[in-house]
């Protein structure tokens, strides 16, 4: 019969590995509940996904991420496009809002200017590093690429991975 040392030490082993299981997962994954309309029909408000960190360089075009919504709040949206509640932000355990779009280009790729009309005059024929063009699925409904420019890479959540069904 095993002594109590070696149970308790054990127990203490599962306990530590369950731990830092739970602290791995949480800094590799997030789940996001969406709220508005932005990216319809591909996700609803009210539907909730899992978004997996990534670097930058790991990013591709026509994936679906998440980012900190900086610039709204440092107030700097119009107001025919500003985010409501119920419009299109994103709750991820990130103080202040986020927001769920499509990556229309990378670092690197030609700067869309035919289909972004706030990069049209971009000086720069490539999207510069640490930048990409993200756009909303739904664009009447959507603050993007085509109302702000350049999105900071910094500001990336991470890639949607799975949608829960409900």
């Amino acid at each position: 019969m095993p002594s109590l040392i070696v149970v308790a030490a054990a127990v203490a082993c599962a306990i530590l590995l369950t731990i830092a299981g739970l602290w791995w997962l949480r800094r590799q994954y997030a789940v996001v509940t969406v709220a508005g309309t932005s990216m319809e029909p591909t996700f609803r408000s009210g539907e909730r996904v899992v978004v997996r960190r990534i670097a930058t360089h790991r990013l591709t075009r026509m994936s679906v991420v998440v980012v900190r919504d900086s610039v709204h709040l440092q107030g700097r949206i119009p107001e025919a496009v500003r985010p409501r509640q119920d419009r299109q932000s994103v709750t991820a355990g990130w103080a202040g809002p986020c927001l769920i779009k499509r990556v229309a280009a990378v670092p690197g790729d030609p700067v869309p200017r035919d289909t972004v009309p706030a990069l049209r005059d971009a000086p720069e024929s490539a999207v510069p590093p640490g930048r990409v063009v993200l756009l909303g699925d739904n664009p009447d409904q959507s603050y993007d690429s085509r109302v702000h420019g350049y999105f900071s890479t910094t500001e990336l959540l991470g890639r949607v991975v799975k949608r829960f069904d409900g």
